[in-house]
């Protein structure tokens, strides 16, 4: 087999000595545009256990490597005029030049064949007689864009400006280094990969960035102007530009790239040609090298024919690839939004960076330092009673308060349809539903949805609070969580909109009734889809019996001895139908721009107010994305929505996404709805409710900690283990949870049980 790689980077060079490895008669040569000392660039950053599959695949050049390698444990966040550091982080790097060197030497002990100062031309005609070509040939690939109608490529250009510098300044630890500039921050990641030597990038938004006139300056005069902004923690040394072939500015603006289809006939794209992740998470060179090793087992393999092997290879890499550009577009949206976290304090700001691409979570950060974690735990549940004695918990068990409404911790029981009651009233399932959460240790209890009148309800199956019946059934539920539980008990108001009139949730969802429907209204003569019926457009007659509806309901709520009321504007129901433009198409004053869309909602909840008592808290459901992109409702759309709420006398945002329309494409994954939270709570200064695919303790404690939300709430969990809050207290080894009386007994042993395993797992 005769393989051209085109691009002597990690990739291409690690590919050709994988390949080889594998398959010594393979004849392969190596294309590079560069001579063998040309790069640009500094220090490469390797986790350790990018090292141990180096080592799995050629312990010769992972042994080189090694020995070359600058090891750190710990990363210092300076910030605030003070220095965080956490240890236990097990990194490594190396300087770039000499990575590249020492691949170089081992691709030609192999016989592979490396050729410098070779242009490559598009047309790829002057390696026609090979078998195999690897484009190689980095995220500016002119092979990729060449055939970019075949690769497909998506490259999002992300908004700061970063330049890569040098320094001989060692730090000994990953460093952070965040400085405010008359203009607006500027920030440094830095990080020695030799005795001498130091990575140093430096990173502004681009408004800071044109104010600090970096447009006007080349590279010398950038460098000297960096050293000034840094001056405090550079003790004197030079920052240093190695980007010689570039002309002007260095500076850059970090591209994402992702292509559709990584193979073109027998052309194969590698490495950063074919994807990149954010140099904020350093992981493009661990990528390319995996790349490398996964395909030269492919094309050696004889277990698929090559085609089949070449797709399965695709497909599993791509998977990776978008785990990791995740937590890359994670990492970068947390320094494109800085603004947002410089109100943290330097604990919580050094927290939130170390665990801002959500690859490093709260007990992950308990295993690799424990002391520091604990100081951050300490001063959570200081700030939290604003008790300077207050012993050190877990942030999810940390108090609190929203008016005269105290929480005994920060765990929610989400609203879930339960579609069990019978013309709207609660009955023994729910006394029985509600009443096991209550006593399961959460700080509140959320009812389902609960409808304002008999054709607000989703089904027929939907609680509601329209009736005498109603308030005294309700009422029974809450005197048992009040007399026998911590749980404070929070009703959720709603109207189904054009989502009514539809079968209960296990018998189909979403479809319409097979007799008994009722009329249904909305905004806009809109279907949810093609199979529900088309609603009623409001009439300002309509609007008004909708508003007494949910006025008629918070007093109800008052009387049934509720401690919050929520305002449901979410997930597509009827105040939700308003919000979005996708359902909403009036023409009146409550259609078309986006303050006349949320005129009524406001409306609604300003009513609500004024007959809910001043002492007791009231929520608001959002949908923070329509996932349409545009065309609907946006993350920046909802910050608005969200003030003009608290403005109106909102104490709570609960954060969701989606569920406007069946078109939506929504992006699923852990914890996946909190960045919206995040952008709201930290935009505003306002407290938020986190809730979205949320499922471990470890999650819980992260988004806290993180201030990412005040509370957070959990939903399908609830409904496999209504102890969960418990079950997590023992787990964390925290006693301070209230356990039912009868409860206690459990409660302790279970503790007493996990703590020996884990014990014994330590152990082992």
């Amino acid at each position: 087999m005769k393989i051209a790689c085109l691009g002597g980077g990690p990739a291409g060079l690690y590919f050709a000595i994988s390949m080889k490895l594998r398959d010594p008669d393979c004849e392969i040569d190596v294309y590079e545009r560069n001579k063998p000392g040309d790069t640009f660039g500094w220090g490469v950053v390797f986790s350790d256990q990018t090292m141990e599959n180096l080592e799995g695949n050629d312990p010769i050049s992972a042994a080189s490597i090694g020995d070359s390698l600058a090891h750190w444990d710990d990363i210092d966040v300076h910030f605030g005029g003070s220095v965080e550091t956490s240890t236990g982080h097990g990194f490594c790097g190396i300087g770039r030049k000499h990575l590249l060197n020492i691949l170089q030497d081992r691709a030609r002990e192999l016989d592979i064949n490396l050729h410098f100062e070779v242009e490559i031309e598009p047309g790829l005609d002057q390696f026609s007689d090979a078998d195999i070509i690897i484009a190689s040939d980095g995220l500016n690939s002119k092979i990729r864009n060449t055939y970019a109608d075949v690769f497909k490529p998506d490259i999002e250009v992300r908004q700061n400006k970063f330049i890569w510098l040098g320094t001989n300044k060692v730090f000994e630890a990953f460093t952070f280094i965040f400085t405010e500039t008359e203009h607006g921050w500027v920030w440094a990641h830095a990080y020695r990969f030799d005795d001498e030597t130091s990575t140093f990038i430096v990173e502004c938004e681009p408004e800071t960035w044109e104010k600090l006139g970096f447009d006007q300056l080349d590279k010398e005069e950038t460098c000297r102007k960096c050293e000034a902004l840094f001056a405090d923690w550079l003790d004197g040394n030079e920052l240093m530009s190695n980007a010689r072939h570039l002309r002007g500015s260095a500076w850059l603006n970090f591209p994402r790239v992702l292509c559709e289809t990584w193979i073109h006939d027998n052309v194969i794209l590698l490495g950063d040609a074919a994807h990149t992740a954010h140099f904020s998470i350093g992981s493009g060179t661990k990528l390319a090298f995996e790349d490398a090793i996964m395909l030269a087992d492919v094309l050696t393999s004889t277990e698929k024919p090559l085609a089949e092997g070449l797709h399965d290879y695709q497909e599993a890499r791509k998977v990776e690839v978008l785990k990791l550009q995740s937590a890359a577009r994670n990492s970068t949206e947390w320094f494109e939004h800085l603004d947002r976290y410089l109100g943290f304090e330097p604990k919580q700001f050094a927290y939130s960076l170390l665990t801002r691409s959500q690859r490093i979570s709260h007990e992950n950060l308990r295993l690799r330092d424990e002391k520091w974690l604990g100081s951050v735990e300490s001063w959570f549940a200081k700030t939290a009673t604003k008790k300077a004695d207050t012993p050190s918990r877990p942030p999810m068990f940390a108090p609190f308060e929203l008016r005269d409404m105290r929480l005994e911790n920060r765990v929610v029981v989400s609203p879930m349809c339960m579609y069990s009651a019978k013309d709207g009233t609660p009955n023994a399932f729910h006394k029985t539903h509600y009443g096991a959460r209550c006593i399961g240790g959460a700080g509140l209890v959320y009812t389902e949805m609960t409808d304002v009148s008999a054709d607000a309800r989703i089904t027929p199956g939907c609680a509601g609070l329209y009736t005498d019946e109603h308030v005294a059934a309700w009422r029974e539920i809450t005197d048992f969580a009040h007399s026998r539980s911590s749980a404070k008990m929070a009703i959720q108001l709603s109207h189904a909109g054009r989502k009514g009139s539809t079968r209960i949730g296990w018998e189909g969802y979403d479809l319409p009734l097979e007799s008994g429907n009722w009329e249904i209204i909305a905004p806009s003569p809109i279907a949810w889809s093609d199979g529900n019926q088309i609603p009623r457009e409001m009439t300002r007659a309509d609007m008004h019996a909708v508003k007494a509806d949910f006025v008629a309901a918070t007093r109800r709520a008052l009387e049934a001895g509720f401690d919050l009321v929520e305002l449901h504007c979410a997930h597509g129901y009827l105040l939700s139908s308003f919000i979005t433009p996708i359902s909403n198409q009036r023409t009146d004053e409550y259609g078309g721009s986006l303050d006349n869309r949320i005129k009524f909602p406001l409306e609604v909840f300003e009513a609500m107010r004024n007959v809910w008592p001043s002492d007791k808290p009231m929520a608001i459901r959002l949908s923070a994305t329509d996932w349409l992109g545009e065309d609907g409702i946006t993350g920046d759309d909802t910050v608005r929505i969200s003030q003009a709420f608290i403005e109106a006398g909102a104490d709570l945002i609960d954060v969701s996404a989606g569920q406007t329309s069946p078109l939506a494409r929504p992006v699923y994954g852990r914890m996946f709805q909190t960045p919206f939270s995040d952008q709201i709570r930290n935009t505003l200064g306002c407290a938020t409710m986190a809730v979205g695919n949320i499922f471990e303790p470890d999650h819980v404690n992260s988004i806290l900690a993180a201030g990412r939300a005040d509370l957070v709430a959990l939903a399908r969990p609830h409904l496999a283990d209504p102890n969960w809050t418990l079950r997590a207290a023992a787990e964390l080894g925290y006693r301070g949870v209230t356990a039912p009386n009868p409860y206690v007994a459990g409660f302790e042993q279970l503790g007493r049980n996990l703590k020996k395993a884990q014990e014994m797992e330590q152990r082992a």
